[in-house]
């Protein structure tokens, strides 16, 4: 305890009653010091717990919210504030909370399409070499590349009007896990089942390719959602891919620089070698965090590696053995009252919470040979879930074999010296037969251990060609995938096709080309076809309520694939439709069945409130291409029809509805709503308000539907013959050249014979039949692409 006051007013506190006495004593005692204040309390409440902290499990946590709010509410920084204030795109920023080498963090409040605070972060003023664009944008890419509860969410991104890169995350209002657990009192069992979730979310990157590289305490948020933690990993400005370019730019690593934070480096970091670093240099950052949230310090001591020189820093981190966690508390001084009180736990007894199997798994993680560490942040999260289960960890303790090796290595000169003397000794003596059967022993003991090592590196050896070979077919699939799409762009429909379908070959379990086909098949009217890709790329666990899905219900409608429709648009209504931030389309592709049991009325309602909130400018030119962006996250540039206007489902993330598609998709809603008059009224608007949106006359199958339910059959006929006309006219331009787009997109027009089919039952009671120049025109698609 670094203030001699602290501990002799806890002595004094501990001798009277909890209560008003106490109180007042404390007051007394220490003044207006609250740092003193608020030591004593925790000591004070550490002492008097008389329950085992272990046995409080997760869901029993008692969360301090307003010791948490008063955390994330105290100042974090003192710098500049120039930018506060000043606009960024659609945010205005409103409080610089952050700062790394190259970029600041802002709060932002954005202004549309929706209200909300987000987190901002801009490459600073006067960092624009093409090293720290290159590593900014390589953040970008990752943080998109990721979709996990436990990790930052990207939303946007873009240039500032001064062309400095920006992008927007979700806004995490937390503190840093080792704080919020110390300042909650967090057992050492709530703080290891706290940091599985961290393990969960760094498995997640790497299995998206991604190696985190600075996993430290300020790198791993804490914050509240409805009063319980939830984890959030941060700040992927030094992150790694594996197998995949983060950016078209280049990352220069230079020489003899250090990537990362020493005190969480891992030895293969440190020695900036040829070696290169994979994903169990973050399993030693891991193991580092978890010593420190265990112990209360880190395997090194910070002052320690601050106070030695750069070399002697690396030799460190590479060569000396930290101490057990267990061990390390035993020598923490003064400072175990206050670390065992901030764990909820006596000085006497910390030890024993930590020593046994935390030991081994803290020591397993940070293994100097990185091939004897956990092979996975999966692996030590299954480790650490059995030590919360009682079952038998797979950390051991080093073999005898292992720790003699390690030993000949430290002490070769003198073992080599003894080595000697004992020769000359046993040859001065005579050599006995107990002497010659101990080292007989002793040799097969290290030909044991020889054969283990090598059995061990082939092993290796064979895990990282097995990664390599996956790498490279992950390769050449993005390569193949880039290659179609532009020759998609030139209409070079076959060669796309081509391109698409080998690179299904090589990697069958990338999603995104199975997407890409179906696309490809949707352009060409084969909807069979591509509604049987989009299938498959489900089934490989695309996410459905991605932009590049918007059509696929419409596809899973019209081929009777209703079990499909049902699941994708449980997955929309999950994600995304209970957000009043839902999209225009993804509102839209959940008005496909009227049998459904999606909330039309929630819809309805929805759609009225951004209808209001848009201003009627139906000629009005997006803020940004719908396309403009999609490089920042795929790589490559935006695709164009010939001559004509933005495709209404662009591979961006910035999309931008037409009035007549924001009028279209209400009026739809209200009709699935069963309010048939605000129907007729919105689709009858579509074609004054916005008379040049392609697809306007798709407003006549719905609108004869509502006219229907309203009892006007006449008018409802009426309708339908002017919708059957233009379908006519549409597939008489199909038949005649079925490789020519369509004047509509193909969703919409997908969507155009789903209605017809519904009015056409509701109006003369039958079914109606398949256009047969439907079928012919896919069948003469489908021999053009594959050359027949």
């Amino acid at each position: 305890m670094s203030n001699p006051s602290e501990r002799s007013i806890f002595l004094d506190a501990i001798d009277l009653p909890a209560g008003e006495d106490r109180n007042q004593f404390l007051d007394k005692a220490c003044g207006d010091d609250s740092q003193l204040r608020r030591a004593v309390d925790q000591l004070l409440l550490g002492h008097q717990s008389e329950s085992n902290p272990l046995d409080n499990p997760r869901a029993e946590w008692v969360i301090d919210e307003e010791l948490f709010q008063q955390l994330v509410s105290q100042p974090k920084i003192s710098e500049t504030k120039d930018l506060v204030g000043t606009r960024i795109g659609d945010y205005k920023l409103m409080e610089l909370i952050g700062e790394g080498g190259f970029g600041l963090v802002y709060v932002a409040q954005q202004q549309e399409p929706i209200r909300r605070r987000v987190a901002l972060k801009i490459i600073k003023p006067g960092m624009d070499s093409r090293d720290v664009i290159a590593r900014f944008e390589a953040e970008r890419q990752a943080l998109a590349m990721m979709e996990h509860p436990h990790i930052a969410t990207v939303l946007d991104a873009g240039i500032s009007d001064d062309e400095r890169l920006y992008f927007v995350m979700e806004l995490v209002r937390g503190v840093p896990i080792t704080e919020f657990c110390d300042h909650q009192r967090l057992t050492p069992r709530n703080r290891v089942e706290l940091f599985c979730d961290v393990s969960a979310a760094i498995q997640h990157a790497h299995q998206k390719g991604i190696i985190h590289r600075d996993i430290k305490p300020s790198n791993v948020m804490v914050t509240l959602h409805d009063g319980r933690p939830v984890v959030k990993v941060i700040d992927f400005g030094v992150a790694k891919a594996i197998g995949q370019r983060l950016t078209d730019k280049t990352i220069y690593t230079r020489f003899f620089s250090m990537i990362g934070t020493p005190v969480y480096m891992s030895p293969e970091q440190a020695e900036m070698s040829g070696l290169d670093t994979d994903t169990r240099s973050d399993i030693y950052s891991l193991g580092v965090l978890l010593y420190e949230l265990l112990t209360g310090t880190t395997p090194f001591e910070r002052e320690r590696l601050d106070s030695v020189g750069y070399d002697e820093m690396r030799r460190i981190i590479r060569e000396e053995e930290p101490p057990k966690p267990s061990q390390r508390v035993t020598t923490l001084g003064d400072r175990l009252t206050t670390v065992s009180a901030s764990r909820g736990a006596q000085p006497d007894r910390l030890n024993g919470l930590i020593s046994g199997d935390l030991d081994w798994i803290v020591l397993k993680a940070l293994e100097k040979d990185r091939n004897r560490r956990y092979e996975s942040a999966a692996a030590l999260t299954d480790d650490l879930k059995r030590f919360l289960n009682e079952e038998p960890v797979a950390a051991r303790a080093p073999t005898t074999a292992y720790r003699l090796q390690k030993y000949y290595k430290r002490n070769r000169l003198a073992l080599l010296v003894a080595s000697a003397i004992a020769t000359a000794l046993v040859i001065g003596i005579g050599v006995s037969l107990w002497q010659a059967s101990q080292a007989i022993i002793e040799r097969n003991q290290k030909e044991e251990a020889l054969q283990a090592a090598l059995l061990a590196e082939n092993e290796a050896t064979k895990a990282r060609q097995e990664v390599e070979q996956f790498a490279k077919r992950l390769e050449e699939a993005n390569v193949l995938m880039a290659s179609g799409r532009a020759y998609e762009d030139a209409n070079q429909f076959s060669a796309a096709y081509a391109d698409f379908s080998q690179a299904i070959e090589i990697q069958p379990s990338f999603y995104l080309v199975w997407i890409q086909r179906a696309k490809l098949f949707a352009q060409l009217s084969c909807w069979e076809e591509a509604a049987a890709d989009f299938e498959m790329a489900a089934k490989l666990g695309s996410p459905t309520d991605e932009p590049s899905w918007w059509g696929a219900p419409q596809l899973f409608s019209y081929t009777d694939r209703d079990e499909l429709y049902q699941s994708t648009i449980e997955n929309l209504k999950q994600s995304q439709i209970a957000d009043k931030a839902a999209s225009w389309n993804v509102i839209r592709n959940a008005l496909m069945d009227p049998q459904s049991d999606i909330a039309f009325k929630q819809l309805a309602d929805e759609s009225e409130l951004k209808l209001a909130e848009a201003r009627p400018a139906p000629n009005r030119k997006p803020r940004f291409e719908p396309d403009s962006i999609r490089r920042i996250f795929e790589g490559g540039e935006p695709r164009r029809p010939q001559g004509g206007p933005p495709p209404p489902h662009s591979r961006g993330q910035v999309q931008w509805t037409p009035r007549g598609a924001q009028l279209y998709i209400t009026g739809l809603a209200q009709l699935r709503a069963g309010r048939f008059e605000r129907a007729i009224e919105l689709f009858q608007k579509v074609r004054k308000e916005d008379p040049g949106w392609p697809s306007r006359r798709l407003v006549h199958f719905p609108l004869a539907i509502a006219f229907h339910h309203s009892g006007n059959a006449k008018t409802a006929k009426a309708e339908f013959e002017k919708g059957s006309r233009e379908m006519n006219r549409w597939l008489a331009s199909f038949a005649d050249q079925p490789e020519s787009e369509l004047p509509i997109a193909w969703s919409d027009f997908v969507e155009a014979q789903i209605l017809s089919d519904e009015a056409h039952l509701l109006i003369n009671g039958t079914q109606q039949p398949v256009d047969p120049r439907l079928q012919s025109g896919r069948l003469q698609n489908l021999k053009m692409l594959k050359g027949l």
